[in-house]
């Protein structure tokens, strides 16, 4: 079967939709859409227009659409085969899949699901759920040889079996807790002296652990990663660097970012009330109904040393962000500046500095990525009224 997996509505998850589909959102160890190739050959996307080039879709004569913010299951797959041609399964009024050649709604058959379905309501479930996304991972991982942990540099708390390292990691003198869930340890990651790992918790190919971090449980680290300081229940999408001390907690950050020594965020209000985050389909700072909440993180933005991010903040793609105290809680994209106000980020300078930070991961900013920031550079224009 030839799966899609489609965005219905991917303003509501920006500014990290910006700048990938929806199925490109890494969710405990892996991709949503590497989730759904678990279970299938072929698997591509429908996105919006100008992400095509980069995430081309391929359609044949019988497609299986699924809605992108749907977590796949062994359950949920055994439904979705059953489907026939102009057949669609509900979950009560919402759409979870069909099978049609080409993306038509009218004149399916809708059958119902009793089944319980995972999927990502809001940009706060990336990290909500990043916990219970990595125990169902983990359980997809073919395990191998751990025979890195009898090593007596290592101290383990909890059971061995929760535990996997690609036998091409670097680990010495590191303290892993599994007790409350898995840890995965990807090939080629670096996990250096006195770092403190508890489980649930992921690191993807090539990522470092700086010196003494301490990693509560619920972290995802994307590939090409270097953290360091303290880090709690946060996604790093990937290609990031947070190398330095600095608290971040329930937050999810994008690919290419990059924040500067002791930089913080806060998760939680003085008065412990719930976090208003903004919302770019509605317009306006909405309840999401939790006491933690950090910050989201879109692509390619940076902070200076000892910046300090405000509770509930949403920053969206090229920001620049520094200087002293705390900044307001929507930073719109290719913004320069901190709390004592902003400017535009010129594109030629933001293109200019992307060309750098991708060549040191020997990656290009080629005409496509160009193509692409300058389409969201014009986009996102109409919030940067300072």
């Amino acid at each position: 079967m030839n799966v899609i997996l489609f965005d219905k509505n991917p303003k509501k998850f920006y500014p990290l939709s910006l700048t990938r589909p929806i199925s490109e959102f890494r969710i405990g160890i892996f991709t949503i859409k590497q989730k759904w190739s678990q279970y299938y050959d072929n698997v591509s996307c429908s996105c919006e227009q100008y992400l095509n080039n980069s995430y081309p879709k391929l359609i044949a004569k019988n497609n299986l659409w699924i809605d992108s913010t749907i977590i796949p299951n062994n359950n949920l797959i055994v439904e979705l085969n059953s489907l026939k041609n102009g057949e669609a399964l509900y979950k009560d009024d919402i759409l979870i899949a069909f099978v049609s050649e080409k993306f038509k709604l009218e004149k399916l058959y809708k059958r119902k699901t009793s089944l319980k379905i995972i999927r990502v309501n809001s940009l706060t479930d990336v990290f909500t759920i990043n916990s219970s996304e990595i125990c169902n991972d983990f359980k997809l991982i073919e395990k191998k040889d751990n025979s890195l942990l009898d090593r007596k540099s290592i101290k383990v708390f909890g059971d061995k079996k929760n535990i996997y390292i690609h036998p091409n990691a670097k680990l010495k003198n590191a303290t892993l807790n599994s007790e409350n869930g898995p840890i995965f340890i990807d090939e080629d990651c670096d996990i250096m002296e006195n770092v403190s790992i508890r489980g649930p918790f992921s690191i993807n190919k090539s990522s470092v652990v700086k010196m003494g971090a301490k990693i509560y449980e619920g972290c995802s680290i994307g590939p090409f990663c270097k953290i360091g300081g303290e880090v709690n229940n946060s996604v790093f999408f990937g290609y990031s660097s947070k190398s330095h001390d600095g608290f971040i907690g329930n937050s999810v950050i994008g690919e290419w970012c990059n924040l500067g020594a002791d930089t913080n965020n806060s998760n939680l209000k003085n008065n412990y009330s719930n976090v208003k985050l903004w919302n770019y389909e509605f317009q306006s700072f909405i309840d999401t109904g939790l006491q933690f909440c950090g910050m989201i993180m879109g692509d390619h933005s940076k902070t200076g040393i000892n910046t300090m991010i405000n509770t509930g903040s949403v920053i969206g793609v090229g920001v620049n962000l520094f200087g002293p105290g705390f900044t307001r809680n929507f930073i719109p994209s290719f913004s320069w500046g901190g709390s004592n106000g902003f400017t535009e980020h010129k594109f030629n300078m933001f293109k200019e500095t992307s060309i750098r930070v991708m060549k040191r991961r020997n990656k290009c900013f080629d005409e496509n990525q160009s193509n692409l920031y300058e389409t969201l550079f014009d986009m996102t224009k109409r919030y940067r009224n300072y």
